[in-house]
């Protein structure tokens, strides 16, 4: 699946997840500035939370409550974080928006067999691109 929206169409991308009935993890991948926070900010708003979103860059996770998780992982070590108990973290009942969620920790997650949905962005002329690989 694939859609190219501008930032106030982000809506029709979170109502096609469903989200208040798919909890489980996102990762969300894309260059520096291609809009995944943006797009945490618009799901989180759309699972009905009042919340202010940003980026956790130096704190590597927010929780913002409701079982909702935030997680950046640019510049992190993949050992380092499990050996913090990351994944126990993210197998907690709950939304976890996970930045840079790159194609290593998604080879991880499929060998332990903990589902997730990664979303591609890419940046279209003044939209963004948005694409959907795994379950």
């Amino acid at each position: 699946m694939e859609f190219i929206l501008a930032k106030k169409e982000l809506w029709r991308l979170c109502e096609s997840l469903d989200l208040k009935n798919h909890r489980g993890i996102y990762l969300l991948s894309g260059d520096l500035a291609s809009g995944k926070t943006t797009l945490v900010q618009a799901m989180v708003e759309s699972l009905g939370s009042k919340v202010q979103v940003t980026s956790p860059t130096f704190l590597t996770a927010i929780d913002y409550g409701n079982q909702i998780y935030h997680y950046d992982l640019y510049n992190k070590n993949l050992e380092e974080l499990f050996a913090l108990g990351f994944l126990e973290e993210i197998e907690k009942e709950g939304w976890h928006f996970i930045e840079w969620g790159d194609e290593n920790l998604a080879k991880i997650l499929r060998q332990i067999g903990l589902p997730f949905r990664r979303i591609l962005i890419s940046l279209e002329s003044n939209k963004r691109k948005y694409t959907f690989q795994g379950q």
